[in-house]
């Protein structure tokens, strides 16, 4: 087998790897593993094979670093739906005491707090946050 051959058929077995990690880390190497099969072709050396491997490989692992993709935003759990389940539901308050109340949700007595800005009137509010045991809620 060439060593082009040797080289394309490593990055494939490295892309294949990628797909069950859910990363784009192995497929910037991938990258760059193919890229040495591109030298190969090109009728460099083994050594000249590995190190644009090597280099094409860090390259575009170092840019997907930087970019938004290499690290994705955490978000405060919190606040964030994909993660609490009771964020975006609603609750009906009857009254309020000094901006917090008591309200039955999904079978136990919650505390609620207000979010900022939002006026202490009964009727239905939607769940923007959960502290521990306190419902914190918007108009």
């Amino acid at each position: 087998m060439a060593d082009w051959m040797t080289w394309l058929v490593a990055a494939g077995v490295i892309v294949i790897f990628e797909l069950f990690t859910g990363t784009f880390y192995l497929l910037m190497i991938g990258i760059g593993v193919a890229c040495g099969g591109l030298a190969a072709l090109a009728g460099l050396q083994a050594p000249g094979q590995t190190l644009v491997a090597a280099v094409v490989g860090v390259l575009a692992t170092g840019l997907l670093w930087r970019s938004k993709y290499g690290r994705p935003e955490r978000g405060d759990p919190a606040r964030d739906p994909n993660v609490n389940m009771d964020i975006g539901q609603t609750v009906h308050v009857a009254e309020w005491l000094d901006g917090t109340a008591r309200v039955m949700y999904r079978g136990a007595m919650w505390d609620v707090d207000l979010a900022p800005g939002t006026q202490p009137a009964p009727g239905q509010f939607t769940i923007r946050e959960v502290r521990g045991s306190r419902l914190v809620v918007a108009a």
